[in-house]
């Protein structure tokens, strides 16, 4: 009795570690590069979202950006009025991104947690003037599927006085929404 106590005792010892030691699938999203990467689990269901894959698209935009009084002529110059109710950015591969604002493309990347990059680069926007050569660079977030935003920074010559060039920076603060 004793000894078949102990067998009973080992099988059902032997038969918990088996059981417990089965590995249970969890699905999810496995890839660690993806937004909704989840840490538990362990097969993949075809779920992962990135970062690259939202930001494409139509986005509606709201700036707020400063504005600019020319010298001597007083006029003033709002940026806010020279961009669209919204922007169009599709995706080159590779993390980059294009975005089109009024027919102007400006030429972007995102990594893998939404930090948006705009590298700097001569564009050209009618200011009122005819077209000017303006240098944008700045950065940004996509926060989610539905918001981010994007700072930019805008610099540009312009002459009132033939010969005498007058450098100028405007910052611009871009919400985004779809």
């Amino acid at each position: 009795m004793k000894h078949t106590f102990q067998i009973y005792f080992i099988f059902l010892f032997c038969l918990f570690v088996f059981l417990s030691s089965c590995k249970k699938d969890i699905e999810g999203c496995t890839d660690n590069t993806a937004m909704n990467y989840d840490v538990e689990a362990n097969l993949d269901n075809g779920s992962c979202i990135y970062f690259y894959d939202i930001a494409q698209g139509l986005w509606d935009i709201s700036p707020d950006c400063e504005e600019y009084t020319i010298p001597i002529i007083g006029t003033t110059i709002s940026l806010n009025d020279q961009l669209p109710e919204s922007i169009d950015v599709q995706g080159g591969g590779n993390n980059m991104l294009y975005i089109d604002i009024n027919g102007t493309q400006v030429n972007g990347s995102i990594d893998s947690q939404g930090n948006l990059t705009v590298p700097s680069q001569t564009i050209q926007i009618d200011m009122g003037f005819g077209p000017m050569d303006i240098d944008v660079e700045g950065s940004g977030v996509i926060e989610s599927d539905i918001s981010g935003n994007l700072d930019l920074t805008y610099d540009f010559e312009i002459e009132t006085i033939p010969g005498f060039p007058i450098e100028e920076s405007l910052d611009c603060a871009i919400s985004l929404s779809k």
